[in-house]
């Protein structure tokens, strides 16, 4: 297969052959010790010193609109550290195993997410993402408008408040990863258990000495802002990667794991300070291309790789309208809005 920009779904027994340029990509898969550093400092330091000017605000009792905009930035920069924290998952941040563990762990817990756990269920959805057979991996749920139409009231109830946007990046994002992060993925193993048990009594006593320290209205007024602001940007990330306008989506038998890479995964192209806070993960398809790249990598992969430019990319104005599309319209091989089921 030399021309991977054919849109027609390949055949299942060919899921593993790979273009020729594919294998140029490898070079861009070495982690750096230097820019790994680097970003740490540069977002863990800022991000520290933020809370901690917001503690300030709130004990010298300054207008809460200088905490509520310190908060927003340090939302942002949770963001970028989930992105590092991801990487870790990958064991693509740094080119040690422990010290991706070790970083990832930590980073886990800013953002309120078991490692061990997160790393499983992240697995499953590379192993499955763009799979219609496979879903309910680390993705938005999706029901094709087939399975729409024949669901019970019930059922097309439940789905549509899910997919309402005001439930699906409104207060949904910050129950994902505040209370259903507390619990173990199904299918998830012993080890992944203890990770999730470990992470939460080590949160309950970092809030418990928050409270204590600043009390419970002036902890909620200083983290609601960093969590609303992380957990929404987080989850339309996530949705806007593998739910735009011309994705992917294939059953198992036709389905084909570059063609998930290329056309199942969005380049969310973001202006520079945004794909700064968001450490490049816009650029979607070159991760799943290859998972090895490090985030700070993938643009310069994208870059000098001819192939990949070829692809559509997604501008913030685009995507704003892919929150209307609700359903796979396996017929016509598109997402579709609910009208379509009408």
């Amino acid at each position: 297969m030399n021309n991977t920009q054919d849109d027609r779904p390949q055949n299942h027994n060919h899921t593993t052959e790979k273009p020729d340029w594919y294998y140029a990509t490898e070079k861009y898969a070495v982690p750096s010790m230097g820019k790994a550093l680097f970003q740490l400092l540069n977002t863990l330091v800022p991000y520290f010193a933020l809370w901690a000017l917001m503690v300030v605000t709130v004990k010298k009792h300054y207008s809460y609109w200088i905490t509520l905009l310190l908060g927003i930035l340090a939302g942002c920069l949770l963001v970028r550290i989930f992105v590092i924290f991801h990487d870790c998952v990958h064991h693509s941040f740094l080119a040690s195993r422990n010290a991706n563990k070790i970083i990832g762990w930590f980073c886990g817990l800013l953002t309120c997410t078991p490692h061990d756990d997160w790393q499983w269920a992240h697995g499953k959805h590379h192993a499955t993402a763009g799979n219609i057979d496979r879903r309910g991996y680390g993705d938005i749920w999706l029901m094709t408008l087939d399975e729409y139409r024949s669901a019970a009231w019930f059922t097309r109830l439940c789905y549509r408040v899910y997919r309402n946007p005001f439930v699906l990046f409104g207060i949904g994002p910050e129950i994902f990863f505040l209370l259903f992060n507390r619990f173990p993925c199904k299918g998830s193993g012993p080890r992944a258990h203890r990770n999730v048990i470990i992470t939460n009594l080590i949160l309950v006593v970092i809030f418990s000495i928050a409270i204590y320290e600043l009390g419970v209205w002036n902890f909620l007024s200083l983290a609601a802002p960093v969590w609303i602001v992380s957990t929404t940007v987080g989850v339309w990330l996530f949705y806007i990667q593998h739910q735009f306008p011309g994705v992917y989506w294939a059953r198992h038998d036709e389905w084909n794991v570059m063609t998930v890479a290329l056309k199942g995964c969005s380049y969310y192209k973001l202006p520079k300070i945004l794909q700064w806070f968001t450490a490049n993960i816009g650029i979607h398809n070159v991760h799943h291309l290859r998972t090895a790249i490090p985030n700070y990598n993938l643009q310069k992969c994208y870059d000098e790789t001819p192939q990949m430019q070829e692809l559509k990319s997604i501008s913030i104005r685009e995507s704003l309208s892919a929150y209307r599309l609700k359903l796979w319209d396996e017929k016509n091989q598109m997402l579709v809005s609910f009208k379509a089921a009408s």
